[in-house]
């Protein structure tokens, strides 16, 4: 039966930022998809998704920390193997964005996007793909880009770098491993009803224009998401490497 391929039975996962949003939305699916999960988030409030997790039967954790800190991304691989034996999927979700124009951009903002939008995805996917590896089993890595991996947006100068070097990461990832059964692959996001969109869905303006681009008419939700994420994390991807799966109502395509 074909739908038996789109099963993660029985699999171990770690999805970073997954206490709410689309993260949240994220690990519930792949729980609903057969899969153990930890649930992480920066301070740790992840009672929800986890409590959603144990009704289902699921075995998970409660992580937290900052993954800008290098030290919080091995600790986070760790205590995900150690809880449940093996991890099998890692999704890189977690990210964090800042609005201002180009000539205001302080350093500190920068530093701090890049560290969480994109040196901790290397780190954490580095720390994964080497206990992947050493299984010698395969695995799944998934990471969250953005429309702003093929765009440059505005006032966003370096998450707009950031999920741009997630998508070369993903490819990069992608290129190594595949040979080994280790699936590296991406999910860019269109415009989702969370709260890092908070403010443009308030901006009358902002808003109007972006929903006259989407040939969908509507804003994304976080279950839009989770369901391409299933997918790439199931035997039914088996094939699919080094891809970018914009998951948008059609923005691109406008």
């Amino acid at each position: 039966m074909i739908l038996n391929s789109f099963s993660v039975a029985g699999k171990n996962a770690l999805v970073t930022g997954s206490t709410r949003g689309l993260g949240a939305a994220i690990a519930i699916a792949l729980a609903e998809a057969g899969a153990n999960v930890a649930v992480h988030g920066r301070l740790g409030t992840g009672e929800d998704t986890g409590s959603s997790i144990r009704q289902m039967g699921r075995k998970t954790i409660s992580l937290a920390g900052d993954v800008a800190d290098p030290k919080v991304c091995s600790a986070l691989i760790q205590k995900a193997i150690d809880e449940f034996g093996s991890l099998d999927i890692l999704v890189n979700n977690a990210g964090m964005i800042r609005r201002a124009p180009a000539v205001d951009y302080t350093s500190a903002d920068w530093d701090q996007l890049i560290a969480t939008n994109l040196s901790a995805v290397f780190r954490l996917s580095q720390l994964a793909g080497k206990h992947m590896l050493q299984r010698g089993e395969g695995g799944k890595i998934v990471n969250i880009a953005s429309l702003l991996s093929f765009q440059g947006g505005i006032l966003v100068p370096a998450y707009a770098a950031a999920k741009g070097g997630v998508a070369q990461l993903t490819k990069a990832l992608a290129n190594e491993w595949a040979r080994s059964g280790i699936n590296v692959n991406a999910i860019a996001p269109g415009y989702m009803a969370t709260d890092n969109t908070e403010d443009l869905r308030n901006d009358p303006d902002r808003s109007r224009q972006i929903m006259e681009r989407i040939p969908a008419a509507q804003w994304g939700t976080p279950r839009d998401v989770a369901g391409a994420v299933v997918f790439l994390c199931s035997r039914a991807s088996q094939y699919v490497h080094g891809h970018v799966l914009v998951v948008d109502g059609g923005w691109l395509a406008r």
